[in-house]
C-alpha cells in the first residue's frame, strides 16, 4: 500500500469540490448551452483554475505543516506543484489534437464547448481509473517504475520525430467500427449527438468527434499518469494535480485555439519534458533528482520552447 498524507476527509472534500465545480459550470454558467467561447472568457476561467490549484496547494501546505511538520509539508507542496506543471504542460498537447479533430470535422465553434465538456468528464473518469490502477501496480511491483521510465523516454522520442505529422483520423479503427455499426447523418443538427429521422434514431457527426476526443483522453492519460509517478507516488498528490490540470483543459483550449500555430515548437519542449522525467525514473536508484531541480528543469524547457516558438513565428504573425 502506497503511503499518503491525505486523510479520508481530504479525499471526500476534494471530490465534493470537483463535483461542485462541474455542476457550477453546467447549470449556473451555461456549460450546456451552445455559444462561442471568447478569449476573454477563456482567459478568465484559465486564471480561475490556476488560482484554485495554487490556493489548494497553499492550503495543503499550512494544514500539513501543523500535522506532520514543515519539512514534509514543503515536500508535498513541491510535489503537487511539479506534478501540476507537468500535467498542465502535457494538456497543451491535448489542445493541438482537439484543434485537429475539430478542424477535420469542421465543427462549428458554438458546438465545441459541449463536446469538450463531455470530454473533460470522460477524462476525469479515465484518470481516476488509471491513477487507482497505477497506484496499486506501483505498490505491488516497485520495479514497474522503471518500465514507466522507459515508456516515457520512448514516447518523448516518438513525439519529437512525429511532431510535424498529422495522423489519418479516418483510419482510426474505433471510428471505422462506429460508422459501420451506427447510422450517421452528413450534417450537424445543433448540439445533438443523435436525432429521430424518419421514425428512426440516427447519429450526427458530433458523436464521431466526441468518440475521437475520448480516445485522445485515453492516449494522453497513458502518457501523463506514468510521468507524475516520477515526481511522487502519493495517490492523493497524483490525483489532485491531475484533476486540477484536466478541469482547466477546456479553458486552455479556447485560450490557445486562435494562436496554437504560434507555439508549434512547444511539442518539442513537451517531448523533452517526457524524456527528462523518464530518465529521472530510470536513474533514481543511483541519482536522486530533487523536486525543486525537476521543477526548474521542466519550467526552463517549457518557457524556452514557448519563447523560441514566438520568435520563430514573429514574422508570420506580422
Amino acid at each position: 500500500m502506497l503511503e499518503t498524507v491525505a486523510q479520508p476527509w481530504m479525499w471526500v472534500a476534494f471530490i465534493v469540490f470537483v463535483l461542485s465545480m462541474l455542476a457550477l459550470d453546467i447549470f449556473a454558467l451555461g456549460g450546456s448551452k451552445s455559444h462561442k467561447v471568447s478569449v476573454k472568457e477563456a482567459a478568465s476561467w484559465s486564471i480561475v483554475w490556476v488560482a484554485l490549484a495554487l490556493l489548494f496547494n497553499v492550503g495543503m501546505y499550512f494544514y500539513l505543516k501543523d500535522i506532520v511538520g514543515e519539512t514534509i509539508a514543503m515536500t508535498k507542496s513541491m510535489e503537487f506543484l511539479t506534478g501540476y506543471v507537468i500535467e498542465k504542460s502535457l494538456s497543451v498537447d491535448n489542445v493541438f489534437v482537439f484543434l485537429m479533430i475539430f478542424g477535420h470535422f469542421a465543427v462549428p465553434e458554438q458546438y465545441q464547448r459541449k463536446v469538450l465538456l463531455y470530454g473533460v468528464l470522460g477524462a476525469i473518469v479515465m484518470r481516476v481509473i488509471m491513477i487507482l490502477a497505477g497506484s496499486w501496480v506501483v505498490s505491488q511491483f516497485a520495479w514497474v517504475l522503471y518500465i514507466f521510465g522507459i515508456f516515457l523516454v520512448i514516447t518523448g522520442l516518438r513525439m519529437m520525430v512525429a511532431s510535424e505529422k498529422e495522423p489519418d483520423l479516418e483510419a482510426n479503427p474505433v471510428l471505422k467500427f462506429a460508422k459501420k455499426m451506427l447510422p450517421f447523418t452528413k450534417e450537424y443538427h445543433g448540439e445533438n449527438f443523435s436525432i429521430i429521422q424518419n421514425g428512426k434514431r440516427v447519429f450526427t457527426p458530433l458523436l464521431l468527434v466526441l468518440i475521437l476526443i475520448e480516445i485522445s483522453d485515453v492516449v494522453f492519460a497513458v502518457d501523463s499518469i506514468p510521468a507524475i509517478f516520477a515526481v511522487t507516488t502519493d495517490p492523493f498528490i497524483v490525483f489532485t494535480s491531475n484533476i486540477f490540470a484536466i478541469m482547466g483543459l477546456r479553458a486552455l483550449y479556447f485560450l490557445l485555439a486562435d494562436m496554437a500555430d504560434r507555439f508549434h515548437l512547444l511539442k518539442f519542449g513537451l517531448a523533452l519534458v517526457l524524456m527528462f522525467v523518464g530518465v529521472k525514473m530510470l536513474i533514481v536508484k543511483w541519482i536522486h533528482v530533487p523536486t525543486t531541480i525537476s521543477l526548474t528543469v521542466i519550467g526552463t524547457i517549457l518557457i524556452s520552447s514557448m519563447v523560441a516558438s514566438l520568435i520563430a513565428t514573429r514574422k508570420k504573425a506580422n
